[in-house]
């Protein structure tokens, strides 16, 4: 036990932590997506999904909690390990556009931290009601939570979905960076494949978010929710 707390208060350990947390969270993303896709079949299968997810009851919030968790572990690792490397190279680079890693991966810390902000924004929105009170008050013919018009009546404002779309871009740059970094960090990462691996993981990145975006900007343009 003593050698795996030394493991995980060193560098390496924090790494490993630090990618495993990230992919767990990638998963829910994908998750979390494939629920949120059912919008486009309407108003009922998205409800219908609501509600089974409602009926979880305490279940739900436990998942809620570890998930949670898992995103301030993951946080809190991206912040340690940015310390604990501009510690070992206190003098910041003469040209900072000579230095070889891309943006996202120099702005990791940065766009994690907006990725919390998101995070607190989208549950004030859709989990708790304190954005837009009226869409998370409405009911559907048979008297359940209407999801569905929740998310029609906050995505039809401009303000809302170019929000939702701008942090839906940062944690873009965030994943860009992050996916394709977790290979490395697994040494599953081989000079032969690599570039592969990466281009594989941006693709897979982008695919993701534009799924995300594809809701919002569905509910603008009135491709979905049209009166």
């Amino acid at each position: 036990m003593a050698g795996i707390a030394r493991l995980f208060h060193s560098s390496i350990g924090r790494k490993f932590s630090m990618a495993l947390t990230g992919l767990l969270l990638f998963g829910f993303l994908i998750g979390h997506l494939s629920g949120n896709l059912l919008i486009f079949k309407g108003q009922g299968p998205l409800n219908d999904y609501a509600a089974w997810l409602a009926s979880l009851g305490p279940v739900l919030w436990v998942v809620r909690l570890v998930l949670l968790t898992i995103f301030a572990t993951h946080i809190v690792l991206g912040v340690s390990l940015a310390k604990e490397n501009r510690a070992a190279r206190p003098e910041r680079y003469a040209y900072e556009s000579t230095v070889k890693a891309t943006l996202p991966s120099r702005w990791m810390v940065r766009t994690g931290l907006l990725v919390l902000v998101y995070v607190v924004y989208h549950l004030a929105h859709f989990t708790f009601g304190i954005v837009q009170p009226a869409g998370h008050a409405m009911v559907d013919a048979t008297g359940r939570p209407d999801v569905y018009g929740m998310v029609i009546h906050g995505f039809r404002n401009p303000v809302v979905t170019l929000s939702y779309v701008a942090f839906l871009a940062v944690l873009g740059f965030h994943l860009w960076h992050g996916l394709a970094s977790f290979f490395q960090t697994m040494g599953l990462s081989h000079e032969r494949y690599s570039r592969c691996v990466r281009a594989l993981a941006h693709l897979v990145t982008w695919i993701l978010i534009l799924g995300y975006v594809a809701i919002p900007m569905a509910v603008l343009t009135g491709l979905v929710g049209k009166s």
